[in-house]
């Protein structure tokens, strides 16, 4: 079988980390939580950088950095005069683990997945060489978990790449699919979340907010019935891994590490837990901190609309891009947001992205976003661990997960027509 060398060039084995780090018996309080942390960093070589300088970068801690337990902070070091606090929200330095790793996993992958949520370890990865062991249904496929999905990624990939280089149509609707799928959760909930509802329960799919995923939803729906199902392949997993999977498919998209195994369900979520483009900064904050999602991994998520258009929010302008190259991941959308320079007649703002990026408590990291290479790559780090939180909300065998991030395509760092605006395809 030939492999096309879009999809399988420079991708490679994945070797696990194993580590140590956990969180066993953290205080009540925020200062306790702070101090256990910092207490295992120390023992573990890592340091979780604070928030000003956290909020600046993209590049994980140095896991060959030792830490000095005596080390104390410079008292003439200044912070960055940018950055605003916001002491009614001093939780959100501490990320909130979930699932069944709120220990720190139990398992080598849970432990893995425990430090990307926590900002640890890198949500990215550019692992390189997978070979695919054999056709689907053979021996060899079988006893390589990751075999069927590096089948599935060859047809994602025609499916989710446009004639000009750029994601498609189909590739916004994966991305919104995925979205939606494992946001309907909130902590307290005991289901929910990223189990594949929103194609196994049908009427999750006829809901308001789900409107205009009704195409992709039948096009994933038969590409998993007709050629995976019969291979093992979960919805819940197929819906997470075509969202990130339409992420790096885009040009400049990061390539986010990926897990398989969750559970699937075809009882409906509860109705009410996505956000709407009317709504004020505060309902969107404290809807998504009801996730464990605090504002900047909010501002970070939002940032998918760079790829987006509009149908249904005013039908008028059907297919009105939210920024300028709605077939780019790139940071065009948070500039645009906050209207600077040029803002072609297509676009449409969504009321409530501009509402957030102008809060005090979300405008700091969306500016800090827009700032050309340096906020692109910032950006890139940030989505990729916020929407592996995001993608597996509700799920509780986390430390029985396989990471599958191998079999996805490359990362495309340049496209063709890079100066033309409104290419969507």
């Amino acid at each position: 079988m030939k492999l096309s060398p879009i999809v399988v060039g420079g991708l490679g084995a994945l070797t696990i980390l194993e580590c140590t780090y956990a969180y066993p018996g953290m205080g009540a309080t925020v200062q306790e939580i702070k101090q256990t942390i910092q207490t295992r960093q120390r023992s573990s070589g890592f340091r979780r950088l604070p928030s000003t300088a956290r909020r600046q970068t993209a590049k994980p801690a140095d896991p060959n950095e030792i830490a000095d337990p005596n080390e104390a902070e410079d008292p003439n070091e200044t912070e960055d005069p940018t950055e605003v606090e916001d002491p009614e929200n001093e939780a959100e330095d501490i990320p909130i683990l979930i699932g069944d790793i709120k220990d720190g996993g139990t398992s080598p992958i849970g432990k893995t997945i425990a430090r990307i949520i926590t900002e640890l370890e890198s949500g990215q990865s550019n692992v390189a060489g997978y070979q695919i062991p054999g056709q689907l249904g053979t021996p060899k496929c079988k006893a390589d978990t990751c075999c069927v999905w590096a089948h599935v990624s060859m047809q994602l990939t025609n499916l989710f790449r446009g004639q000009s280089g750029r994601c498609n149509r189909y590739a916004r609707a994966a991305i919104r699919l995925g979205f939606h799928d494992a946001g309907t959760w909130k902590e307290g909930l005991e289901y929910g979340g990223a189990d594949g509802s929103i194609i196994l329960a049908k009427e999750e799919i006829s809901r308001p907010d789900n409107r205009g995923l009704q195409d992709i939803v039948r096009v994933l729906g038969d590409m998993h019935r007709q050629q995976f199902k019969q291979y093992g392949v979960g919805m819940a997993d197929f819906i997470q891994f075509a969202a990130k999977h339409a992420v790096v498919t885009c040009p400049l998209g990061p390539r986010i590490r990926t897990f398989v195994g969750r559970k699937d369900s075809s009882k409906a979520n509860m109705d009410g837990l996505l956000p709407g483009v009317n709504d004020s900064a505060d309902t969107l904050i404290k809807l998504f901190q009801a996730k464990t999602i605090g504002p900047h991994e909010l501002v970070a998520l939002l940032g998918a609309h760079t790829t987006s258009q509009q149908f249904n929010v005013d039908p008028k302008r059907a297919a009105a891009p939210q920024d300028g190259t709605p077939g780019v991941w790139d940071t065009l959308f948070y500039n645009q947001t906050l209207g600077l320079g040029p803002l072609p007649k297509a676009v449409l703002r969504f009321p409530s992205d501009v509402v957030l990026a102008s809060d005090p408590r979300t405008s700091v990291e969306w500016k800090k976003f827009s700032m050309g290479k340096e906020g692109q790559e910032h950006w890139n780090e940030d989505y990729a661990y916020s929407y592996i939180r995001l993608s597996l909300l509700g799920v509780n065998n986390i430390n029985n997960l396989t990471e599958c991030t191998k079999v996805l395509p490359i990362q495309s760092k340049s496209f063709r027509g890079a100066g033309d605006l409104l290419i969507a395809d």
